[in-house]
């Protein structure tokens, strides 16, 4: 019966799993605004970070290691699988569908352990075969609890920074750097300190962001991610009493590699969470610079420098009929904070357990999703909110074109080439607590004892045309 099933696939099996769908609960009463409010922003994430998606990987990880070990010529007495027998096993993990889980949690039930149950519907799977008695008896051969659960957190931030929040980064990356390329030249007034600094332009703001992004989502990129497959303090005890002339490290090694993870052949019981730290501070640091995007814009919006599109039906403002919100950067500051919150605490905790293990790490990590989750909300946010910004020309320009005083940077810096003393206190007591315009400064540079064609050259000089380098810089983003 077995491997008539293997034949004829498993097409007709129990529908896979595909969100919940047939046990849905109103958004209205869930607890977290992942699943409430927001929940249509993280659908990506819940086939990763859900129960369902946790006992999935654990099964995944069983399996893999089932066929790892009938693949090992160290272990005579598990023979090479049969092609039929392969595809059995294969099935197992690639129809793994919601029904699966709740039988898998029908038999915690019972064990009132989740890892052990797994086993078990592995084993009921399996069914009776001339080939599966003994496959039954080296299922989970050498491992402790940890051993699968740490591989399927892995695989769970490996999945979810491939699929999701690499994609949604390059996806926010691309929108500022098209929208730096086309105001590369916009001229715009910079403020330090909130003053009235030199100009840049619009675009090289924006370019600032995308270098600083891109920093941050290479080096969250290349974190390694590790798994440990050792046993259950880490020393292969069980293993090496078995079969003392395997090179068990070298096997370790090798299955954890085959998941595409990097091996970590020094831990405890449990892997020491290291890289997931690094993994938590790297999505901060990503969140940090979204963030300060996030505020930067919402002060521009306050400025003038940018309308947002207004959609028909929608309302600013309970009472006042005007307004239109930046609600979209406030939603994201607010998601990043939450977000940062939790994965500061991930990074904190998680490398911390009592001797060679507690069971501190097992709840916290179980939180995975929800961190991320907001980060997610977060980023789709700042899209939207970029979506509907309109730059307003007429206002940064306005802004810009009346700002003469900033001149005195640029007047004050040719006098230092020519040899003029203290330029730069003589500018000082020109500008500071003074409306500078165009006539003033004019006057000042006529008085200079400098070449005419300098002097030609600085009353050529606008407020507007003096933004540097940026529209260049801008444009090579």
């Amino acid at each position: 019966m077995l491997y008539a099933l293997a034949r004829v696939s498993f097409a007709l099996r129990a529908q896979v799993y595909t969100g919940f769908s047939h046990m849905k609960v109103s958004t209205l009463r869930a607890l977290s605004p992942a699943d409430g409010r927001y929940a249509d922003k993280v659908d990506g994430l819940r086939d990763i970070f859900s129960e369902y998606g946790l006992i999935r990987f654990r099964v995944l990880v069983e399996i893999r290691w089932l066929q790892c070990l009938a693949d090992e010529s160290s272990v005579p007495e598990l023979a090479p699988t049969s092609n039929v027998m392969k595809d059995v096993l294969n099935h197992i993990v690639d129809d793994f569908s919601l029904d699966d889980a709740e039988r898998i949690k029908d038999i915690e039930a019972t064990t009132n352990h989740d890892v052990k149950a797994v086993e078990y519907f592995i084993r009921e799977r399996l069914g009776n075969g001339p080939e599966t008695q003994t496959l039954k008896d080296f299922l989970h051969f050498g491992c402790t609890s940890e051993d699968i659960n740490n591989l399927a957190y892995a695989l769970m931030l490996r999945k979810a920074r491939q699929d999701v929040i690499l994609p949604q980064m390059r996806e926010v990356r691309a929108k500022l750097q098209a929208m730096a390329r086309e105001h590369a030249a916009l001229p715009m007034l910079a403020r330090t300190h909130g003053q009235t600094a030199s100009p840049t332009t619009l675009g090289k703001e924006l370019a600032n962001v995308v270098a600083r992004l891109d920093r941050a989502q290479k080096q969250f990129r290349d974190i390694e991610i590790r798994g440990k497959f050792n046993g259950a303090v880490g020393n292969f005890n069980a293993h090496a009493i078995t079969y003392p002339d395997a090179d068990w490290p070298a096997i370790s090694r090798r299955f954890v590699e085959s998941l595409g993870l990097d091996s970590n052949p020094y831990t405890t019981q449990i892997e020491p969470h290291d890289w997931t730290a690094e993994y938590a501070h790297g999505l901060i640091r990503y969140n940090t610079i979204l963030l300060d995007l996030c505020r930067d814009i919402w002060g521009y919006v306050s400025l003038g420098y940018f309308k947002q599109k207004v959609a028909r039906n929608e309302v600013g403002s309970s009472t006042m009929p005007h307004k239109v919100n930046p609600i979209d950067f406030e939603n994201a500051e607010g998601n990043l904070g939450m977000a940062s919150a939790m994965l500061a605490h991930f990074a904190e905790k998680l490398p911390v357990s009592r001797w060679q293990r507690d069971l501190t790490d097992s709840t916290v990590q179980r939180n995975f999703g929800v961190a991320i989750g907001y980060v997610i909300i977060a980023t789709k946010s700042t899209l939207r909110g970029l979506g509907k910004l309109q730059v307003n020309n007429e206002a940064i320009q306005a802004d810009v074109a009346q700002a003469w005083e900033v001149l005195a940077e640029a007047v004050q810096t040719v006098m230092r080439r020519y040899g003029i003393p203290e330029p730069y206190e003589k500018l000082k007591a020109l500008t500071r607590g003074r409306t500078v315009n165009k006539e003033l400064l004019h006057e000042f540079i006529a008085s200079l004892a400098i070449p005419d064609a300098e002097k030609k050259r600085l009353a050529g000089l606008t407020p507007e045309t003096y933004i540097g380098l940026a529209t260049d810089l801008a444009e090579k983003i």
